[in-house]
């Protein structure tokens, strides 16, 4: 069991999870046109396509800067991450470009982060808004990250796809997407 081996270490945690987050999405996905990917619920929530936009943009702008900072310097400094920032680029994206790229560089990053001993866990970082993390704890956030819009993403598909051809069987369930 990966969770085990993660626990005994013999690599660094949450690796198995950040690694199949592509796949998992893209069941999720499976049966979406453009226009299901582009619907949005409320004008202040996220489309699939934005919520891709977005993972596919952190996984650069975030993640993998923060990751070879804290392979490159002492005692990197981090500044606070704002989704918020981007939405005009996310609204704009195209999902099925958005996903590729981020499925591109989450293979990359999970390469990377297997060829790191366990020990590289313990490597700090200065997270301007939380203060002192280590790399494990990023880890960790960055399942969480995933896990939310894996969630989001489900709830937005439940909505688009599946409610209203569930017919008054759908009337008990209590989406939020």
């Amino acid at each position: 069991m990966e969770a085990t081996k993660a626990m005994d270490g013999q690599g660094l945690p949450c690796l198995d999870l950040l690694d199949a987050t592509p796949g998992i999405l893209r069941g999720l996905m499976s049966e979406l046109s453009e226009a299901d990917a582009r619907w949005k619920p409320a004008a202040d929530r996220f489309s699939v396509a934005e919520v891709l936009a977005h993972l596919s943009h952190s996984e650069w702008h975030c993640y993998r800067i923060r990751l070879d900072r804290f392979q490159t310097e002492a005692l990197p400094e981090f500044e606070p991450d704002d989704a918020q920032m981007y939405l005009d680029l996310y609204r704009d994206a195209d999902p099925e470009e958005a996903f590729d790229h981020f499925e591109d560089q989450r293979e990359h990053n999970v390469e990377s982060l297997r060829r790191l001993p366990v020990s590289a866990g313990d490597r700090k970082a200065l997270h301007r808004q939380f203060g002192e993390i280590t790399l494990s704890q990023m880890l960790h956030e960055w399942a969480l990250h995933d896990l939310g819009h894996i969630r989001q993403i489900a709830e937005l598909v439940r909505a688009r796809k599946y409610l209203e051809g569930a017919g008054p069987l759908g009337d008990e369930y209590r989406l939020r997407p």
